[in-house]
């Protein structure tokens, strides 16, 4: 039958982080932020699940004077995103 869709995938902006992350090395929260039209708040909310998750790992440290976040997507997040789009081709083909 229809395997279950990752709940924590299932988001748009989750997603979204995650499909932007997958084409870059690491991508900082302003451009995140900027690539995904989203609120700082609620985009900080996103990626503190998926870095609970284990789907991306989060480096925070200051940059001359500026406070900077950088994500990068980890292997655990790579597999996931394959199985949630492999999940999503079943679904079309059926």
């Amino acid at each position: 039958m229809f395997k279950d869709l990752d709940p924590l995938l299932h988001s748009q902006l989750r997603l979204a982080v995650m499909s932007l992350l997958l084409s870059v090395e690491e991508a900082d929260f302003v451009f995140i932020k900027e690539k995904t039209n989203a609120t700082a708040g609620n985009l900080s909310v996103q990626i503190d699940k998926l870095n609970e998750a284990g789907y991306i790992s989060v480096r925070k440290f200051i940059d001359g004077k500026k406070p900077r976040t950088v994500c990068k997507i980890t292997e655990v997040g790579i597999d996931a995103f394959d199985k949630y789009v492999k999940a999503l081709q079943d679904y079309i083909k059926k």
